[in-house]
């Protein structure tokens, strides 16, 4: 694949993790565990990692999220987390999302971008994956800053690329 592609990709992908690193960050905290809002923005925030980290994967096949985390977003119960995460334990989880993100989109080929990746309803070539997965996180860093906004009459700015 060529390289102005992967660079645009990753541009674009990075962003819209900047965007969610900006709203989990600037949440105070008497929002962040707010058990009356439902979804909770802490885990509007798992809940985005999570299936970043999953959708940059190869296959759902042995995937597990680093610890401290579990696989209960893949219950069809609906299991719900076994308690609040911390923001720095979910600032670490995004840059485990970031790390990966950046390292699939660096070693993307034409081969991988084109093969299939099934998951329940999911069903697209890894490169719309990809895209499917930018969108997901943008729309939930969308979800948190209006969060923010009503309720604090604040939100973090637009990110235009990629910090770093």
């Amino acid at each position: 694949m060529d390289i102005t592609w992967k660079t645009i990709i990753y541009q674009q992908f990075g962003a819209a993790i900047d965007m969610l690193e900006n709203a989990l960050l600037a949440c105070p905290d008497s929002l962040w565990g707010d058990r009356s809002r439902q979804p909770e923005f802490w885990y509007t925030v798992y809940h985005t990692l999570f299936w970043l980290d999953l959708y940059l994967s190869d296959s759902e096949e042995g995937f597990a999220p680093p610890p401290p985390f579990g696989l209960e977003e893949l219950d069809p119960a609906g299991l719900f987390p076994p308690r609040v995460y911390t923001k720095d334990e979910l600032l670490t989880y995004l840059e485990h999302g970031r790390e990966k993100c950046r390292a699939t989109t660096e070693s993307l080929t034409d081969e991988k971008a084109s093969r299939l990746w099934r998951f329940g309803s999911v069903d697209l070539s890894f490169g719309e994956l990809l895209l499917y997965n930018m969108r997901h996180v943008q729309h939930h860093a969308a979800q948190l800053n209006l969060i923010l906004r009503q309720t604090t009459d604040s939100a973090p700015r637009w990110v235009f690329r990629a910090r770093s």
